[in-house]
């Protein structure tokens, strides 16, 4: 699913929400995580799973194309770790995910 059928999906379902106003509470929602993301703050959904951010240290790695060592900087990168109920539901069978 991608942001602008989210928002479609959220305009439909409330009928009383304008396109425009699911569009910018998509918007408002996605930023306000971003932003507290990158403060180092942890963001938890109860039901759905929880944001974070997970340090990964300085390196020395190889170039591949070279075979010199290249160092690599301390990074935090976004980790997403799914609740329960998102994984009980995901774990469903459904019709229409099913292959022959």
């Amino acid at each position: 699913m991608t942001r602008s059928e989210l928002v479609e999906a959220l305009a439909k379902r409330f009928a009383q929400l304008a396109h425009r106003d699911a569009e910018f509470a998509v918007h408002a929602m996605l930023e306000a995580m971003a932003q507290a993301l990158a403060r180092g703050h942890r963001i938890e959904i109860r039901g759905f799973g929880s944001f974070g951010i997970n340090r990964r240290a300085a390196r020395t790695a190889r170039n591949p194309r070279t075979g010199g060592l290249v160092a690599v900087p301390e990074k935090r990168v976004p980790h997403f770790k799914p609740g329960k109920n998102l994984r009980e539901a995901v774990n469903q069978p459904h019709p229409t995910n099913e292959t022959p």
